[in-house]
């Protein structure tokens, strides 16, 4: 018997049969061989079931030009103890732009075989220098793994200036949250977190790399993929860049860190698609989740910007 007869049969009944995104699936490998070999997206699959990530260039004049008015705009709004700037999105039309860049969203309905949407944004000056780190200890989507993350080089990255570092692989780990790490909640023991991380890689051997990039790099990465910042070793350099995130369709949103899953006290996320400017209605199960019926829930900060659509 063929065995990918059985697999095509069973994806063939329910496409997300196993709720999981299709380079997720413990079918990945078998899917990706349905793929015609020709496909013009077929490369980024296999690394992305293979290693977590892949990359794209979004380079070119019209990228170019909205770096530097990103670069110019937000350079004095960074705040001087923590530079990073969150949901710059609400106020900058070309963050919000490049979150929504056309080229990212194609090849994440390619890799997820759904509609993805941003729903955050951060944006960078400086390298952040932070220990490795999965991002789905800080938000996650039920079911899981209906999140990634894409970090777009806004000037080249070599190794002074604090490049991103991760370990291709990681994604392959289970997740882990703050019980499984013995953490309190909250994150006020954060460090517990980044020291199992480390312990963890090396447990597993992990093979750590550094992206060197020029302007116009994008890093796409899958929830679980462990990624970092490296030292910087010349502080007088810029590294300036934005990270988005993406959920998808079909899905709840939630916040691991404040969240008592045994207790009965999840802490859910309210979600707008920054590209289309609305609220996006979690479900589970097929069927809506009515945010006012939960003890604890994320909001974004107020006030909201007049083009976002009232939630319903």
């Amino acid at each position: 018997m063929d065995p990918s007869a059985s697999i095509r049969r069973f994806f063939a009944s329910d496409p997300a049969a196993t709720a999981l995104p299709p380079t997720e699936s413990p079918f990945a490998e078998q899917l990706l061989a349905l793929l015609p070999a020709d496909h013009p997206l077929r490369d980024h699959a296999v690394r992305y079931v293979r290693d977590g990530y892949t990359t794209i260039d979004l380079s070119g004049p019209e990228f170019d030009a909205r770096a530097e008015r990103i670069v110019r705009d937000l350079g004095p709004r960074y705040p001087s103890a923590n530079r990073r700037l969150q949901e710059a999105w609400t106020w900058h039309p070309d963050v919000r732009a490049l979150a929504a860049e056309p080229r990212v969203l194609e090849l994440l309905s390619f890799l997820y075989q759904r509609r993805p949407f941003p729903f955050q944004t951060l944006n960078f000056d400086v390298g952040t220098e932070q220990a490795g780190h999965a991002d789905a200890i800080h938000f996650d989507s039920w079911p899981r793994r209906w999140m990634c993350g894409v970090w777009v080089a806004l000037e080249a990255i070599d190794a002074d200036n604090g490049p991103l570092h991760y370990f291709p692989g990681s994604h392959r780990l289970r997740e882990y949250d703050i019980a499984d790490v013995g953490m309190t909640g909250g994150f006020v023991d954060y460090h517990r977190y980044e020291e199992f991380v480390a312990a963890l890689v090396a447990a597993h051997g992990l093979e750590r790399r550094e992206l060197h990039a020029k302007r116009g790099t994008a890093l796409v990465w899958s929830a679980n993929l462990v990624h970092g910042g490296t030292p910087v070793r010349d502080p007088r350099r810029t590294r300036h860049s934005q990270v988005t995130h993406y959920y998808f369709d079909g899905c709840a949103w939630w916040q691991p860190g404040g969240s008592e899953l045994i207790a009965g006290r999840p802490c859910l996320r309210e979600v707008i698609d920054v590209a289309r400017g609305e609220f996006v209605t979690p479900t589970s199960l097929g069927k809506p989740l009515d945010l006012a019926k939960f003890e604890q829930v994320w909001r974004y900060p107020r006030p909201l910007p007049d083009w976002v659509k009232p939630a319903r």
